[in-house]
């Protein structure tokens, strides 16, 4: 199957700085359910499979890095996880996200930059589609780690098809290695946008802070 040219996927996987991805990203709020939806987006439904499998109801605060519309987080709203504090570099993403409702906090930072909470704000975090190339660098999983509590999970998403750059996948096994998380489970790789990116494929993580 042919992939299906976007410009704007264009744009955001050939950002060279942040100010280029935020200025992608909010050119690409309006319409970027829409075309997701259209390459058969997989992961948001996924990812929300294997949260609510390992992570109890009221196990507390929920940070969602990378929230984009809050796509990724509706899921875990509908089932009545709660409250969860959604961060994006892109404030169009944000107000795409607000409409939504399913949010206790929006705010606009930058993954792989210091976050600005507390060390272990949150019960668990899930980052799903957001640490990979042309988005939030590898290093963006220290900091998800400081601002997670001791025993708690972070859920998230990696790219293993050759696209992928070694920088993260070696970044989590650097962090394992250290003792900072350990691996609790992955799934299967699966094609993420198999309509419109048959290449793209992923797996779902979950890891434990220690």
């Amino acid at each position: 199957m042919a992939d299906i040219h976007n410009p704007q996927l264009d744009k955001v996987y050939s950002a060279q700085t942040v100010e280029q991805a935020e200025v992608a990203y909010d050119d690409w709020a309006e319409k970027y359910e829409a075309d997701v939806f259209a390459f058969g987006f997989r992961l948001p439904a996924a990812a929300a499979t294997i949260w609510a499998r390992f992570v109890a109801l009221d196990s507390g605060p929920i940070l969602d890095a990378g929230c984009g519309t809050g796509l990724q987080s509706e899921s875990l709203a509908l089932a009545g996880y709660q409250p969860i504090t959604g961060v994006d570099l892109s404030e169009g993403m944000l107000s795409v996200a607000a409409k939504k409702g399913i949010y206790s906090e929006l705010r606009q930072m930058t993954l792989g930059k210091r976050l600005d909470f507390a060390d272990a704000a949150f019960a668990n975090t899930y980052s799903v589609g957001a640490i990979t190339p042309g988005h939030a660098p590898a290093n963006s999983f220290d900091e998800l780690i400081r601002v997670t509590r001791v025993g708690g999970l972070i859920v998230f998403s990696l790219r293993v098809d050759e696209a992928q750059e070694p920088a993260y996948p070696a970044a989590v096994q650097a962090l394992a290695a250290a003792r900072r998380w350990r691996h609790e489970f992955e799934t299967d790789d699966f094609a993420t946008m198999p309509i419109g990116e048959p290449d793209v494929r992923s797996r779902v993580y979950v890891y434990r802070v220690l």
